[in-house]
């Protein structure tokens, strides 16, 4: 538990996750909502787009990269919508169109290090494929397979997902 009075702080959580001396850490404040946008601040905060996309056979869209199953986002581009760069991210790494985006689900936060550490916040929502087109991997950005899988396949996939996948997709199933 940490009482926040300084930026740097955030730091010594970050190390704290890292090095496995905890794995949580809680950041108090009485401002706890000041104290959030300091720390979107204080490191790279990229914003991205994605979604869980089902189809007319109620199948679910899944992507394979980097050893894990995961869903269709990428970074936002300069002056896009967050609705516009969920449905151009999942045309392009999935080679679909004819999406329809039916609702925002929620938001995801995960930070990793590439020179310096980064805040990835990713706006997911619901989004329903009504075409003939088969998904095909983007190959360039990593990925390896796009594949529609039944929502009884979903708890073995998530053995092999992101923590936050899983909270996204625990979140939408109702599991």
């Amino acid at each position: 538990n940490i009482l926040f009075h300084h930026t740097t702080q955030f730091d010594e959580a970050i190390h704290l996750l890292s090095s496995k001396s905890a794995s949580f850490v809680n950041i108090f404040h009485e401002d706890i909502e000041t104290v959030w946008v300091k720390f979107l601040n204080y490191y790279k905060h990229i914003k991205a787009a994605g979604g869980i996309v089902r189809n007319s056979q109620e199948d679910f869209l899944f992507i394979y990269r980097l050893g894990k199953w995961d869903l269709p986002k990428g970074k936002m581009e300069v002056g896009e919508s967050k609705e516009e760069s969920a449905i151009r991210e999942i045309e392009e790494e999935c080679s679909i169109s004819n999406l329809q985006l039916n609702r925002f689900l929620m938001p995801t936060f995960h930070i990793y290090f590439l020179k310096e550490y980064v805040i990835k916040e990713t706006f997911w929502f619901e989004v329903f494929y009504d075409g003939i087109e088969l998904p095909s991997p983007q190959i360039e950005e990593g990925i390896e397979s796009v594949e529609w899988k039944k929502q009884s396949e979903i708890p073995e996939l998530m053995k092999n997902s992101y923590p936050n996948i899983k909270l996204l997709m625990d979140n939408y199933l109702d599991l």
